[in-house]
């Protein structure tokens, strides 16, 4: 009998991740496997581009988890430069082409992985494709990025005409390649056409993100949209414009978010969600399609708090679809039943992070909430070294569900948020999460862990709305 033949779109996290499982699984005389990358580079970390550009990662290799000969040896017929331009479902085949040699070809599959990625949102605006300006979403864009910086560094000098950045949009991509550029010696000033950093976080902790970027010497403009990007004479960026001010720039970098790149499964009619990722069922397997299967960051995922659909574009949730994938049609069995919005980042000393739902979240599904916002610090108030962090936590009226959490702080800060993540997943209520049993020594922790604080708080804030 012939071996199955399976092909996967996309050689990063959920693609690589569900060819390599579905090998584990199956020998070359079982499954034939071939997978279409269309850069340069397999199985690399970009959130660790911010890192990379900024210089905390030395070498652009260290972000790379498997190279392409690394697949190819566990009998992968992985296909680099080569772009999948077309899928024929009724026919169960890919056409592709090798943007080196331009030559196209078909590829017959029983069964079809796509893992095509994200985009960079580029907003159609003049001058947004000029020479200078960088999404940041592949390592080919990151070096891009640097091959910027470096030219920009030889031309300018420092000084009140030195080398100058503008990061477009205020999210977790730009306020870490904000980082990045100030790291490298620029004068950094962020874009953001929301009332605060962090669109993620509700405003009063976005707040206190700005109020931190300010301190490190990074120009934070709010509500400052971006209508066009200027170009000097010979074509490269020189300044960003909005309705109300000019801003100089040697570089822009977009931080403006992601969006999925469906592209491929839109034009064969492959079902999408309300934020543009394919939909997929708890084993991955596209809604309708019995043979094809989606992961990574062209998905949409099942927000398990809020119940509904959303787009989350993070390396974590790329590889356990992958994983999944890989064991479905491997001939073993996974599930991926949803998320509750995780995410932690820093700028510089800052850490921040949330998970669940924000104010603007719940009332968009119809949820009643109290909030309640504390501040503590990350160990014993008398440790040497203790660092403020704020927590902001969310309970549904009523049931006193815990609905989301918000943390602003420094020295471990973020990682905090774990606790809350844990239990967000359980469905637990703020006054059961006080009586957690969680670890305590001066050096780590307060007595009363921060977490464990404003749950307290929460709770009595139910207390006072009669619902607890």
């Amino acid at each position: 009998m012939a071996a199955e033949r399976l092909v996967v779109i996309g050689g990063d996290a959920a693609g690589m991740s569900a060819a390599s499982q579905a090998r584990r699984l199956k020998g070359p005389d079982e499954m034939g496997i071939t997978a279409f990358e269309r850069g340069h580079f397999t199985s690399y970390s970009a959130c660790g581009i911010p890192y990379w550009v900024g210089g905390d990662v030395a070498e652009r290799d260290d972000l790379i988890a498997r190279g392409p000969e690394e697949h190819r040896a566990r009998a992968i017929d992985l296909r680099m430069r080569t772009e999948v331009t077309e899928i024929d479902v009724a026919g169960q085949r890919v056409r592709s082409l090798d943007r080196d040699s331009g030559e196209t070809s078909w590829t017959a599959f029983d069964k079809l992985v796509i893992a095509t990625g994200a985009r960079p949102v580029r907003p159609a605006l003049p001058g947004m494709d000029a020479a200078g300006v960088h999404g940041v979403q592949t390592l080919d864009d990151g070096q891009a990025l640097l091959d910027s910086l470096d030219r920009a560094g030889a031309i300018r000098t420092e000084g009140p005409e030195g080398r100058r950045a503008v990061v477009v949009g205020a999210g977790y991509i730009g306020v870490e390649m904000a980082e990045a550029m100030l790291k490298r010696g620029f004068e950094v000033t962020v874009l953001n056409r929301g009332e605060q950093p962090m669109a993620t976080l509700d405003p009063d902790m976005g707040r206190l993100v700005h109020d931190a970027m300010d301190g490190l010497g990074i120009t934070t403009v709010n509500r400052a949209a971006v209508t066009a990007i200027r170009t000097g004479p010979d074509g490269r960026v020189a300044a960003v414009e909005t309705a109300d001010a000019s801003y100089p720039a040697d570089v822009v970098v977009l931080g403006i978010g992601v969006e999925p790149e469906t592209t491929l499964a839109r034009a064969v009619g492959l079902p999408v969600g309300p934020h543009g990722g394919l939909l997929t069922d708890l084993s991955m397997r596209v809604v309708g399609h019995d043979n094809i299967w989606a992961g990574g960051d062209c998905v949409e995922v099942l927000d398990l708090v809020a119940g509904r659909t959303r787009h989350i574009a993070l390396g974590t949730h790329a590889n356990k679809h992958g994983q999944i994938i890989g064991s479905n049609v491997g001939g073993g069995y996974g599930t991926f039943p949803g998320v509750v919005g995780t995410a932690v980042s820093k700028v510089c000393d800052l850490e921040i992070a949330r998970t669940g739902l924000r104010e603007k979240d719940a009332r968009a599904v119809g949820l009643r909430f109290v909030t309640a916002t504390i501040e503590s610090t990350g160990r014993a108030g008398y440790y040497p070294g203790a660092q403020p962090m704020t927590v902001k936590m969310l309970a549904e009226y009523r049931t006193g569900r815990l609905l989301g959490v918000q943390i602003v702080g420094r020295d471990g800060a973020a990682k905090r948020v774990d606790v809350a993540a844990v239990a967000l997943t359980a469905g637990m209520t703020v006054e059961q999460m006080t009586a957690l049993d969680l670890g305590y020594a001066p050096p780590f922790s307060p007595v009363w862990d921060p977490v464990l604080v404003a749950a307290r708080k929460t709770v009595a804030a139910l207390r006072k709305a009669g619902t607890a």
